[in-house]
């Protein structure tokens, strides 16, 4: 009996001798922007963190050698938002906030307290975006609604029908770089 306990004494001490095996780094930016109108003074606090990590592979890992060099491997990057702003707190997995432009018009989309909204340059509003279960967005305008989603490169793809036709029209906001 005492042998098999100080067996599992020294399998339990040697699994926390072991190396590691990752490269792992994290950095969060805080950004907290005042806004002063009529109503008020409110704050909304941006908080984005950005986690790196890479696994460590060896390139002679059989080897009987005590130094080893080790092999590139491929970086995880993974970011996420978070905003708060009039006391709620939302997670975003990517923030689209960019200026669009479509047919020759400047549009910008911004977070909002549930989801992004849709201005001009000047400040007017053309509609909502509402993120949905399945990582689509709901286009919501005074006139018309649409389903939307974002491409590989950014760009805000929207579809709607049109009964007229019987066919569903796509209309794309290409973001500015």
């Amino acid at each position: 009996m005492k042998k098999i306990l100080i067996g599992m004494a020294a399998v339990v001490c040697s699994l926390s001798m072991q190396a590691q095996i990752k490269n792992v780094k994290s950095e969060i930016t805080t950004r907290v922007t005042t806004i002063k109108d009529s109503d008020g003074e409110k704050q909304m606090v941006k908080s984005r963190e950005t986690n790196e990590t890479q696994a460590i592979e060896l390139k002679d890992a059989d080897s009987n050698s005590l130094n080893k060099d080790a092999i590139v491997s491929p970086v995880d990057v993974t970011s996420t938002t978070k905003i708060t702003a009039n006391g709620v707190t939302r997670m975003i997995d990517v923030d689209r906030s960019a200026y669009y432009d479509l047919d020759g018009k400047k549009y910008k989309i911004s977070t909002d307290n549930v989801g992004y909204k849709v201005t001009f340059p000047d400040g007017q509003n053309s509609g909502v975006l509402r993120k949905t279960s399945n990582n689509n967005y709901i286009y919501k305008t005074n006139d018309k609604t649409s389903y939307g989603y974002f491409d590989k490169s950014g760009n805000l793809i929207l579809e709607n029908y049109d009964a007229a036709s019987d066919s569903v029209i796509v209309t794309t906001f290409t973001v500015d770089k």
